[in-house]
């Protein structure tokens, strides 16, 4: 029994291995990189994890971040009326604006509001340093109109109210602004004393004011805002003294400090203008937004993540702030995804790793952050992202599946026997150069492979018809080329005889002829003629030489060149009877599109190492879409130009030439015409 040869199904088994191959790939590349991107994400998580501990550890050390320490009820539920915060100072310097702001400024205790103004409420964390409350602010205004002293009453200047409810009790301060007779400091602004007076109601106040009450103003003497209306942001603090809380630091050994309701103080202050006018600034307004809050912390923790604070004298387990991460729904992802991603092996983040401790020293004792991670939630982000990305996995299995029963059932056996015969043809054409003996039958047909079996037939058909006519066109030309050359050259040495003499101008052209006879002599093409043609290269004095083809261009019928430029002597690399026809071609070509009458201008210019021959003209511009081909061979911008003579060669000429002899040609549009620019090097004297 004869067996069929195992290459008869080598290319069936070839695809065929392919495919499984290729679908076994996509699904091992898929694995891979779900356990690298397990391995990455495990990495990536730890390193993110040190960077949240640090990052909150960071927010909690800076002034800002103790302050929220010392105020974990600080909350955006209830902003209005303000409750004083405990400041990670001992006291603020109220009299001096440089130190206040700056406090204010790093503890962030301000609270904010839309109209840009801003009041701070604090208390400082020591004791002994009185029991005062402190405030400070902006607000913007048009400049303070002072109290006048002796003027009973205060509704003619600016001022403050303030007033502050604690443990049942009601203070009361009108402070009005009074300027001090001192030069202005323009860096700081102009300043004023903030004089404390108990308000309880009265218009005529004939009463000392209140001494422990301090107050200072200052408004900065440039305009907040350019217009008619010039507005001047002034920052204020004051000193409240609040018998309450002095009382209170001295009725036992050791004071309870901060107190223990520092919450439900409440604090309402007002900017008042002179007269009877809306208030300036009122810290009850709506829009206020609070300082930084513990609650912040929320979005720097990961999913899983579990941030504890409690401060080292509590209890154990008495936490002053709990926070947990957002968890990650499991809702987008398939459960056997997450199932084999669980299994992947990858090297486990260390136990230590997920769990950190930080100590926080702040005035009124130490705090401890715990921070505990969950590597899980790594998963089931990594479960979320391969889910979408498994879709594409399905799609390119199933299109390995497609294009493998496409080809198996309706393209290898016909691509097999293509296959064959065109080797035979192959094989016939490095044989004897016959491309037509493809036989195609029975692959013929409408669809893509029968369609290109109709194309090759065509195109073999017609390369060799093709390959016909050139053989022929190449041999009449060339012998019309043979033809005219030789009824040429004849009369050419003739004239030369009649010509010889050294000083005959009519010499120079019968040379020119006769170089561009040998080019164009047993050449199958002009254009061949002229791309393998030699020049010889010399030394050539470019002055002289353009200047004698500006004297000898009537000669050939092109009136009105123009020389210039020629200052030195300037020795160029050229073969001069070549340079003389590009030079020429170019000229031809300038008079054909120049005004009648305008001049044609030859200009020299140089550089150590180049010579430059700008040939320009009046009249029309170059087409953009024609800069480069014009110089292509065969293209001429006249109808019916091999008709008149122009074969479209002489820019080509040009360029060839050009590029032989180490230059360049360039065609640009100038205001009233265009130029030719040739670059030739330039030799040393």
């Amino acid at each position: 029994m004869k067996f069929p040869s195992l290459s008869q199904y080598r290319l069936r088994l070839l695809f065929r291995g392919a495919f499984l191959f290729l679908a076994l790939a996509t699904v091992t590349l898929a694995i891979t990189v779900l356990q690298e991107e397990k391995q990455l994400s495990y990495q990536n998580y730890q390193s993110s994890f040190i960077k949240t501990k640090e990052q909150i550890a960071a927010r909690l050390r800076h002034p800002s971040g103790q302050l929220a320490l010392l105020n974990p009820e600080i909350n955006n539920e209830r902003i209005t009326p303000l409750r004083p915060l405990l400041l990670p100072f001992a006291g603020i310097d109220f009299d001096d604006q440089s130190k206040v702001r700056h406090a204010v400024e790093m503890a962030g205790c301000m609270v904010q509001y839309p109209d840009g103004s801003g009041l701070c409420a604090a208390i400082g964390s020591n004791p002994w340093a009185g029991g005062y409350i402190y405030l400070a602010g902006r607000f913007d205004s048009e400049p303070l109109v002072a109290h006048q002293r002796g003027d009973l009453s205060l509704k003619g200047a600016h001022r403050v109210k303030v007033k502050v409810l604690l443990r049942g009790q009601e203070y009361r301060w009108i402070a009005p602004f009074e300027a001090l007779d001192m030069p202005v400091n323009r860096r700081e602004g102009t300043p004023g004393r903030l004089t404390g007076f108990v308000d309880d109601g009265r218009e005529i106040f004939d009463i000392r004011p209140v001494k422990d009450f301090r107050g200072w103003i200052w408004q900065h003497n440039y305009c907040t805002e350019n217009g008619r209306n010039c507005t001047h942001r002034s920052f204020y603090s004051l000193r409240l003294p609040v018998e309450v809380l002095r009382s209170a630091l001295f009725q036992g050994t050791r004071p309870q400090w901060p107190p223990a309701d520092l919450d439900q103080i409440q604090v309402h202050l007002q900017i008042l203008p002179p007269g009877d006018g809306k208030a300036l600034f009122d810290s009850n307004n709506d829009g206020a937004s609070l300082p930084f809050a513990l609650s912040e912390l929320k979005p720097l923790l990961l999913p899983g993540e579990t941030l504890r604070i409690r401060k080292l004298s509590a209890p154990p387990g008495q936490f002053l702030f709990e926070r947990v991460g957002e968890s990650v729904s499991m809702e987008d992802s398939w459960l056997w995804l997450d199932r084999l991603i669980r299994r992947l092996p990858v090297q486990q983040v260390p136990e230590e790793a997920l769990e950190a401790r930080e100590i926080i020293s702040t005035p009124v004792g130490k705090y401890e952050i715990l921070l505990k991670g969950d590597p899980r939630g790594a998963n089931k982000s990594l479960s979320q992202v391969a889910t979408r990305v498994g879709w594409f996995v399905i799609a390119m299995l199933l299109a390995i599946a497609l294009a493998w029963m496409v080809i198996e059932v309706g393209m290898i056996r016909r691509i097999a026997l293509l296959t064959q015969r065109a080797s035979s043809v192959s094989r016939s054409v490095r044989g004897a150069g016959d491309a037509g003996g493809l036989d195609l039958t029975g692959l013929r047909g409408s669809d893509e492979l029968g369609i290109l079996a109709n194309c090759l037939h065509d195109l073999l058909q017609r390369v060799r018809e093709d390959a016909e006519r050139e053989r022929i066109r190449a041999e009449q030309e060339k012998d019309m080329w043979h033809a005219v050359g030789h009824e040429i050259m004849s009369p050419l040495q003739s004239l030369m005889a009649l010509h010889g003499e050294q000083d005959d101008q009519s010499a120079r052209y019968i040379h020119r002829m006769q170089q561009a006879i040998r080019v164009l002599y047993g050449s199958a093409s002009p254009s061949e003629a002229f791309q393998t043609t030699h020049l010889k290269l010399e030394p050539l004095e470019i002055c002289q030489f353009l200047r004698h083809v500006a004297e000898n261009a009537p000669c050939v019928g092109i009136e009105g060149v123009e020389f210039s430029g020629c200052a030195e002597s300037v020795l160029v690399r050229a073969d001069e009877y070549s340079l003389e026809d590009v030079v020429t071609h170019v000229l031809r070509n300038a008079d054909r599109h120049r005004t009648p009458g305008s001049p044609i201008r030859i200009v020299l210019s140089s550089s150590e190492t180049a010579a430059m021959i700008s040939i320009c003209n009046q009249g029309p511009q170059i087409p953009q879409e024609w800069m480069e081909r014009i110089f292509e061979y065969g293209v001429s911008d006249q109808q019916d130009s091999g008709a008149n003579g122009n074969r479209g060669q002489g820019l080509f000429v040009a360029k060839t030439y050009m590029a032989k002899m180490g230059g360049t040609i360039v065609a640009q549009n100038v205001e009233d015409g265009a130029c030719f620019i040739l670059t030739l090097q330039r030799m040393a004297d």
